[in-house]
């Protein structure tokens, strides 16, 4: 291990000198990931609105766990990517601190290890507020956010990713936060985390369509990779197409009232952000993809809940 961190420091990229001081580990925990991980806990909050009424103390533990767990993911992610060679001098994407050298692996794994344990004990709360089911998801949850990049089987490198960010993101997140509110699962949970689950799903897809290169050279088999930039276009056209496909079904279904119509607002920024998906092939334009789709799927989450709510 230690002849490996010294490789990485070594050679590590020198374009950018270290964020001082605490902001090093405000850009490693990538703060512009946390709004998509923030977002299904205000549609499950919703949902528990909806049908039982919002309980605040395990509405505000189920955000703090949701963030405290992507941001343990995304410290193990910056290791574990330096370690297996996807994040290079080559990578198009914002710098890592491992790979840069701003942050030793030790270190990162520290970090990173102390990020879960203080989600488990948000879990703790939750486990005495809602049982073992929640104990269980979230044990999951913070498995998953190691076993994207690290571990014997990581999901990112053998093309699961896409199908862990839908479930966690969207399923897991949404109806796990009406669950520790309301102590049920409407159908209603399980509807409503499809967009959400699918528009972040899309912020992958195009984060993996900019990085097939980069990611298929270091061996790791996302499912852009996999599909090739062709069939990944088509997957975030779906995606998109789930998204606003949702809620007029929820309204025909009876689920919700007509104010659940409100995301469909966001039409024109998702026709956009497709077509620039479509046309774009270089690592700037898919970057300005990224931060619009991450953007849509905030602004989809939040109108979604208002609708639910409403």
């Amino acid at each position: 291990m230690a002849t490996l961190e010294a490789e990485l420091l070594a050679g590590a990229r020198e374009a950018a000198p270290a964020p001082p001081g605490w902001r090093v580990w405000w850009e490693a925990a990538r703060p512009r990931t946390l709004p998509l991980a923030a977002a299904p806990v205000a549609v499950g909050t919703a949902v528990a609105h909806a049908t039982g009424g919002v309980r605040v103390g395990p509405a505000v533990a189920a955000l703090t766990g949701a963030l405290l767990i992507q941001i343990g993911a995304n410290l193990a992610n910056d290791v574990f990517d330096a370690e297996k060679g996807a994040d290079t001098a080559d990578r198009l994407g914002p710098a890592r601190a491992v790979q840069m050298g701003w942050i030793s692996p030790a270190r990162m794994r520290a970090a990173a290890l102390l990020v879960f344990a203080a989600a488990a004990l948000v879990g703790v709360y939750l486990f005495a507020v809602a049982g073992w089911p929640i104990a269980a998801l979230g044990a999951v949850s913070i498995l998953a956010g190691v076993a994207y990049t690290g571990g014997p089987f990581p999901l990112g490198y053998h093309g699961l990713g896409d199908l862990a960010v839908f479930l966690f993101f969207g399923v897991a997140a949404v109806c796990g936060t009406g669950f520790v509110q309301t102590l049920q699962l409407p159908a209603l949970a399980f509807a409503a985390s499809v967009p959400v689950g699918a528009l972040a799903t899309a912020v992958l897809v195009v984060n993996n369509l900019r990085d097939v290169d980069t990611d298929r050279r270091a061996g790791k088999r996302t499912l852009a990779v996999r599909l090739g930039r062709g069939g990944a276009r088509v997957e975030y056209a779906l995606l998109l197409v789930a998204a606003y496909a949702t809620p007029p079904w929820l309204w025909l279904a009876g689920l919700a009232g007509p104010a659940v119509l409100l995301p469909l607002a966001t039409l024109p920024l998702g026709a956009g952000l497709l077509r620039r998906v479509r046309a774009s092939s270089d690592g700037p334009a898919l970057n300005a993809a990224l931060a619009g789709t991450a953007r849509l799927a905030l602004v989809f989450a939040l109108l979604l809940a208002a609708g639910v709510v409403l």
